[in-house]
């Protein structure tokens, strides 16, 4: 069944709310919140307008006095007009905000580039004591909503618009733990939100089909980051490739290849958006298919790099016919 992340963390907060008094939601007028929510949240939803970088000062101030704020705005306006509040008062004092941005990726796509929010995971990442979340389906966004509770610092999590279809049936996934989707010894493909970690799963039945075996990694924290996850599926494996909605620097791609260079290096090939901004304007199934965000372009990238003298006859490739 397909839901939207962001409307899975609306429908779970609401309970949160009222068995957690301590606990507010703050809106900047993003229309997630209708007036019956609002009323059902009573004092504990604040509506405080299209002012992104207040938003950020008043949740500190909150979260200061005790409270745990869910704050809402659209991934672009978090990281970027927002930053200096999250950093210095946010990031700084280690205060339990949760930043739950919506239409992250290219989710906003037809708004056009100035709501597209394709560097986040890459701001985000490198602020002290941050953590950092991709749920790719809204079961997880409902998980991550719960152990947010457990958090003592601040959490980014990146939600999409609109719905998306449910992860093959895995066990629940936890903040800060890789999730291992597939297993196989000759490549690894780490993917994190809904589409790119979809994709790695259809790529990696198409390469079982040419005698490839490939483990599929659903790196959805990329702070704390799951080195020792990533590094154990990496040992048997020739090459690592990561699909991201994001720009290749900086993400999930510069995470991979930072960790595996430092602790197990191998051959990693970062797919994402490429190194411009976006000059189309579509829905988000448009702008993935035409940015090639896809299990083709995952499957091209594996069987060119595998092709090369440098892995050649590293892998006994059984090649499936019917």
């Amino acid at each position: 069944m397909s839901r939207a992340t962001r409307e899975a963390y609306r429908e779970t907060l609401l309970p949160l709310l009222q068995r957690h008094p301590e606990l507010m939601c703050l809106d900047s007028d993003t229309g997630l919140f209708n007036t019956e929510y609002a009323a059902a949240a009573g004092d504990q939803y604040l509506n405080l307008g299209i002012a992104e970088h207040n938003l950020m000062g008043v949740a500190a101030g909150m979260a200061a006095c005790g409270r745990v704020p869910f704050v809402n705005t659209m991934a672009a306006f978090a990281t970027s007009r927002a930053l200096e509040a999250i950093k210095i008062d946010i990031a700084y004092n280690r205060l339990p905000v949760r930043i739950m941005a919506t239409h992250g990726g290219l989710a906003a796509g037809h708004l056009g580039p100035t709501h597209q929010a394709l560097e986040d995971l890459a701001v985000m990442r490198v602020l002290p004591g941050m953590t950092v979340v991709v749920p790719a389906d809204a079961a997880a966004t409902e998980a991550f909503v719960e152990q947010s509770l457990n958090l003592t610092g601040p959490l980014y999590v990146r939600l999409g618009r609109k719905p998306t279809p449910a992860l093959p049936t895995a066990p629940p996934p936890v903040i800060g733990q890789a999730q291992t989707l597939r297993q196989g010894g000759d490549v690894v493909l780490v993917g994190c939100g809904p589409y790119p970690v979809l994709a790695c799963l259809a790529a990696a039945d198409v390469l079982a089909g040419q005698g490839i075996e490939a483990t599929v990694l659903n790196m959805h924290t990329l702070r704390p980051f799951d080195t020792q996850t990533l590094v154990a599926e990496s040992r048997t494996a020739s090459l690592v490739v990561t699909l991201e909605e994001h720009w290749r620097s900086g993400g999930l791609g510069g995470a991979v290849a930072e960790t595996l260079a430092e602790a197990a290096p191998r051959q990693v090939l970062r797919l994402g958006m490429p190194d411009q901004f976006v000059d189309q304007v579509g829905n988000q199934e448009h702008l993935v298919a035409h940015y090639d965000l896809t299990a083709e372009r995952v499957v091209g990238a594996v069987r060119t790099a595998l092709d090369t003298p440098a892995h050649s006859g590293r892998i006994d490739r059984k090649e499936h016919v019917s």
